[in-house]
């Protein structure tokens, strides 16, 4: 990250291994943005469960193309 430009962002899929992988330093910058892919990630996780699972399918009507 030192060599990148100052608009650069950090990102990684997650577990990361401090001090291996990655400093403390570039994980808790402001740079990185580990933990926003983190969270979407679990949103597209539990959308596709619901998807395996059957949910919301057949929970609404079809609208009718007609108003």
């Amino acid at each position: 990250m030192q060599l990148a430009k100052p608009h650069a962002r950090f990102m990684h899929c997650l577990p990361a291994h401090r001090g291996c992988e990655v400093t403390d330093q570039v994980i808790d910058s402001v740079n990185s943005v580990v933990f926003d892919q983190a969270e979407n990630r679990l949103h597209i996780q539990k959308a596709i469960l619901v998807w395996i699972l059957g949910g919301g399918v057949g929970r609404f009507r079809a609208r009718s193309t007609h108003a």
